[in-house]
This record gives structure tokens, C-alpha cells and sequence, in this order.
């Protein structure tokens, strides 16, 4: 496993509880009334339980002993009275934190979501689909888990065993101190075993990530997959995945099924030294019996929220596994990010400068060296050069998907990084090869749920583009539902759709990648060039071309050479300079030429 975010995924840091459980307190603040609530009525159900024992004591020691039943039936229902306290009040507890542990999770799914949702797109790039699904589903539910049902009853026990160690203490200190030897090997054995449980719970949880992204990125792909018969290789590879994840999953099971016989274990021990000693005591008259049972009966309730914590510790291990992995990713910086002082941008003309850019994806492998060009308002401008020559960074860089190292690019005069991103992006139309088509109808594909852009305005975008024919043909109309990734689309379709996306929010510069017709047939293809001169008619229009005879009609030509920019200017001074350019234009029409006599 060489991959860097799997590496990533067990390098998380140990002795990170405090700082986690602290975090985690922090979503907590808004609902601190009701956990005052919740900690009174623990601390009454805890005395009220404690409480029950000494009862016994009084009912056996007062009434049975001294052979009378005088008040025997008033200690019964006040015995009953106080276990029915009990249970209304832990149904209280139990209501008011599934409330609040509710009401957390909601609020955390947001946080995570918004937070993701904000990061640039060099955070995609490192991290899996997958991985990040993991985060916003089964990290979450682990907490949520302990957040209902673990926290107020961890909460609950450690009280009690407090209320049951004063309790014994009261009753009889002989017999407490004979108690006590066990406790401190005890508790350093449920230590060892929670500190064991994390660890293994921190393994699973990446093990399950990396299952999750594998699952994601081969059900996604798998037209390709079967293509090439990769299904054998898949297996295989899926299998370490699972098996990695199984062992996981074996090894903390083997220290929970630890976990509990060994607070058994204690507890059997306890209790026999307790009645050897505590019973000789009863036979020479210097213990009541009332008192050895009633003690007896409360070492019992001692030992109850011990395994009790026990189980509870295990998830709590869980949660923190989880909570570690969410606040990793919430600690991503954004990276790209709106200054305080972002300029609003109102109504702009769309003219574009790029002022010696240089930017890299890692380090200083330069993928843009010393860029520089302007862009009138309305003007059409292609940028061509082979594969990774940084055409599409161009454009990823004018989005502020990422930003420049050196340089600055300006729209309109302003720096894109003085600018705000939701802003800059909204006049930034954007065709691609792939159109992203979402599970939602042809509408609210269209306007992206841009509560400003109306039905009719939809419309229109949609009869601009030449995409109304097709969508009113189909069952609902503009009410249709698209399958997962536009799959009831053709992908002529899909890319109406995209281009009335860009329409219907009226950018006034557009990006557009000329691969979005090279899969097509001619018919279709025409029909889109079609479409698009509509879309970027009187608008600032920059074509990543490809196929050069796409680009004649455009107004001048960038041509890109590893990462610079070698010439420029329109399709026939670039020909006659025989340049880079021209040689591009000779090979690609000599290919043709050759495709041609074959046929």
C-alpha cells in the first residue's frame, strides 16, 4: 500500500482523546441547558439507585431479623417507589439525548458537507470519493451511536460507581478495603483493553475507507472494467482490501470479547472474598446480615456500570476513531479562499489578462512558465499545443479553482484574488467534454436550483441552444427525472444540457473545451457548433481546441509549448509564419489525409 492518503489514514495521531473529546464538547454549547437536565436527573437516578440497598438492610436487619413486619410493607413500596423513579427518569435521560445527540450529528453532517463543499480542487485530487463518502456516513453514524445512547450513560455509571463506593464505604469500611484490592488491577486492565480497542478501531476505519473508495471508483468505471476483462485483477485486489478490513475487524473483536469475562472474572473473585470474609463476620455477630446483603447488593450494582463502561468504552473507542478522521478533514485548509476585503463584482465586460502567471500542481514543476495575454470584451480566443502543454490549467486558473504561485490574472482590471469566488465563477460559463448531469429533473439541471433563474428563462436558454425539440419529446418534459449521470441521455444530449446550464445563467465569458464534440457524430456535432456560436456570441469566449479546424472563425490563437506561450495570432498569420502552430496544423490534416486514402 503505497498510496499517499491510505499511508494517511494510519498516521493519525495517538493520545489525541482529550483534544478530540474537547472538540467534540464544543458541539455540545448549544444545548448545555438540557445537559444540565440530563446531569441532575443522572445524579437523582444515581442516589435513588444507591438508595435501594440500604432499604434491604433496613426491611432485613429491622424488620425480618427482629421477627416483626410491622413496617415491611412501607420499605416494599418504597423500594418499588424508588426503581420506578429510576425508570422515569432514565426515559427522561433517554429522550432528551437522542434529542441533543440528534441535533449534534445534524449539525457535524452540515459542518463536514459545507467544509467540503468549500475546498478547492486540489483536495479532490488527493482525496478519494470514497474516502470522503466514509467520512459523511459511517464516521458520522459511529458518533451518532454514542452520542444517543454512550456519552450519558458513561456519564451515568461514573456517577453511580461513585454514589456505590461512598455507599460501601458507609456500610461497612472493612469490607470496602477488601473490595478495593481488585479495583486498581482492574482498572488498569480496561485501560490496556480501551487503548488496544482504539488502535483497532482506528485500523478498521481505514481499511473500510480504502474498500469504499476501491467499490467507488470500480462500479463507476465499470464499462471499462469489462472492456478489458480487468474483473480477475479487480478481484484480487478487492479481496486484500476485504481481508485487510476483516482482520481489522477480527482483532478488535478479540479485545472486546476480552473485555468483558475479565470484569466477570473480577467481579466472581470479589464477591467470594467478600462473602468468605463478611460471612465469618455475620457467624461472630460482628455484621448484620442486612448489612453483608446489602453490601453485597451494592458491590453487585458497582460492578454492573464497570462492564457497562466497559462496552460503552469500546464504541466511545469507535467514536473517537471516526471523530479523528472527520476533523481531519475539517482541518483542510480551503486553500483557495476569499479575502475580507473581496471586491463584490457587479455587471463586468469580460476582459481578461493574464500578467506573467507561473503556477504548479507540486513544488516547482512548473505548468505555466511566464504566461502573459489579454482578452478583449466579445473578442474569441483559442488556445492550442499538445497534451499537458497547460491549456485546461488556464482555465481551472481563471475559475480560481487553484491560484497562481506568481503573476496575477485579472478580469476586468481586478485580480481574480481580490475578487469573491461565487461571484467570479457565476460570469464564468464553462462547456466540457464530460457534462456532469445530475439525479434531479431537466429543469434543475439547467438552472442549478438558481431559486433567480426562472422557468421561462429555462426555457429560453433551452430553445437558444436547440435543446427545447428533445426535452419536450421526452416523458415529463422540462419535469423529467435524469438517471445517475444523465444515463437516459445521449451524450449530444448532455451537452445541450450543459450548454444551456451555461445560457441560462448568461456568463459573460465562456470556457469552452472543443473536445465536448469529438465523441459525437458529424450530424450532431454540427448542430452543437451551432449551438455554442449561439452561446458565445457577444461574449469574452475561450476555446481549448484541439482539433484545429474548429478554431478558423475565432478572432486570434494562443499556442502553448510546454507551459509557454510561443505564438500568437490569427489561423492564417500562424500558417505563413510556419511556426509550431503550422506544424501542428500539417500533422493533424496529414493524419487525415492518410485516414482518407485508406478508407
Amino acid at each position: 500500500m503505497s498510496v499517499a492518503w491510505e499511508e494517511e489514514d494510519n498516521d493519525l495521531q495517538s493520545g489525541y482523546e482529550g483534544r478530540v473529546l474537547k472538540r467534540l464538547g464544543g458541539y455540545l454549547k448549544p444545548y448545555k441547558m438540557m445537559l444540565v437536565l440530563v446531569l441532575l436527573s443522572v445524579i437523582l437516578a444515581s442516589l435513588m439507585q444507591t438508595a435501594g440497598p440500604f432499604i434491604v438492610k433496613e426491611a432485613i436487619d429491622g424488620q425480618i431479623q427482629q421477627g416483626t413486619t410491622d413496617d415491611l410493607g412501607e420499605l416494599v413500596l418504597l423500594y418499588v417507589g424508588t426503581l420506578l423513579g429510576v425508570f422515569i427518569l432514565q426515559f427522561l435521560q433517554t429522550m432528551l439525548v437522542t434529542y441533543i445527540g440528534q441535533r449534534v450529528m445534524m449539525d457535524m453532517r452540515l459542518e463536514l458537507f459545507q467544509h467540503v463543499q468549500k475546498m478547492s480542487i486540489a483536495f479532490f485530487d488527493r482525496n478519494p470519493v470514497g474516502r470522503l463518502v466514509t467520512r459523511l456516513t459511517n464516521d458520522v453514524s459511529t458518533i451518532e451511536e454514542v452520542m444517543q445512547r454512550g456519552v450519558v450513560e458513561m456519564v451515568y455509571n461514573v456517577i453511580l460507581i461513585i454514589a456505590m463506593v461512598t455507599a460501601l464505604f458507609i456500610l461497612d469500611w472493612q469490607l470496602a478495603l477488601i473490595m478495593m484490592v481488585t479495583v486498581p488491577p482492574l482498572v488498569y486492565a480496561v485501560r490496556n483493553f480501551a487503548l488496544n480497542l482504539r488502535d483497532s478501531f482506528r485500523r478498521q476505519r481505514a481499511w473500510l475507507a480504502r474498500l469504499n473508495a476501491f467499490l467507488n471508483e470500480n462500479i463507476t468505471g465499470m464499462a471499462v472494467v469489462q472492456l478489458f476483462n480487468r474483473q480477475d485483477r479487480n478481484l484480487k485486489r478487492f479481496d486484500e482490501r476485504n481481508v485487510g478490513f476483516c482482520k481489522a475487524a477480527l482483532k478488535a473483536t478479540y479485545y472486546f470479547a476480552a473485555f468483558e469475562p475479565t470484569v466477570v472474572l473480577f467481579n466472581a473473585v470479589t464477591t467470594a472474598a467478600i462473602i468468605w470474609y463478611g460471612g465469618g463476620r455475620v457467624v461472630e455477630g460482628a455484621l448484620t446480615l442486612g448489612t453483608l446483603v446489602a453490601f453485597l447488593q451494592l458491590m453487585q450494582f458497582f460492578f454492573w456500570p464497570v462492564r457497562e463502561l466497559a462496552e460503552r468504552s469500546t464504541n466511545l473507542q469507535q467514536a473517537l476513531a471516526s471523530c479523528e478522521r472527520i476533523f481531519a478533514v475539517l482541518d483542510e485548509p480551503e486553500e483557495v479562499t476569499d479575502d475580507e476585503s473581496a471586491m463584490t463584482l457587479t455587471q463586468i465586460e469580460g476582459h481578461v489578462a493574464f500578467d506573467h502567471v507561473w503556477f504548479a500542481y507540486d513544488g516547482e514543476n512548473w505548468v505555466l512558465r511566464d504566461v502573459s495575454f489579454e482578452i478583449d470584451p466579445g473578442e474569441a480566443v483559442a488556445v492550442v499545443g499538445a497534451t499537458g502543454a497547460g491549456k485546461s490549467t488556464m482555465m481551472n486558473l481563471l475559475n480560481r479553482f487553484y491560484d497562481v504561485q506568481r503573476g496575477e490574472i485579472r478580469v476586468d482590471g481586478q485580480p481574480v484574488k481580490t475578487l469573491r469566488q461565487r461571484e467570479l465563477r457565476r460570469e464564468v460559463g464553462m462547456v466540457l467534454q464530460d457534462p456532469f448531469i445530475f439525479t434531479d429533473s431537466v429543469t434543475e439541471n439547467i438552472r442549478m436550483r438558481d431559486a433567480s433563474i426562472t422557468d421561462e428563462q429555462v426555457r429560453e436558454a433551452a430553445e437558444q441552444v436547440g435543446a427545447d425539440a428533445f426535452i419536450q419529446r421526452m416523458p415529463q418534459g422540462y419535469d423529467t427525472q435524469m438517471a445517475e449521470r444523465g444515463g437516459n441521455l445521449s451524450t449530444g444530449q448532455k451537452q445541450l444540457i450543459s450548454l444551456a446550464r451555461v445560457a441560462a445563467f448568461n456568463p459573460k465569458i465562456v470556457l469552452v473545451m472543443d473536445e465536448a464534440t469529438a465523441s459525437i457524430d458529424p450530424e450532431t456535432e454540427a448542430a452543437l457548433q451551432t449551438s455554442m456560436g449561439r452561446v458565445m456570441s457577444n461574449r469574452t469566449s475561450i476555446i481549448i481546441a484541439h482539433r484545429l479546424n474548429t478554431i478558423r472563425h475565432v478572432n486570434r490563437i494562443l499556442v502553448l509549448q510546454h507551459g509557454e506561450l510561443v505564438e500568437e495570432g490569427t489561423h492564417e498569420e500562424l500558417l505563413a509564419r510556419g511556426g509550431i502552430y503550422a506544424r501542428l496544423y500539417e500533422l493533424q490534416y496529414k493524419d487525415q489525409d492518410i485516414s482518407i486514402e485508406r478508407r
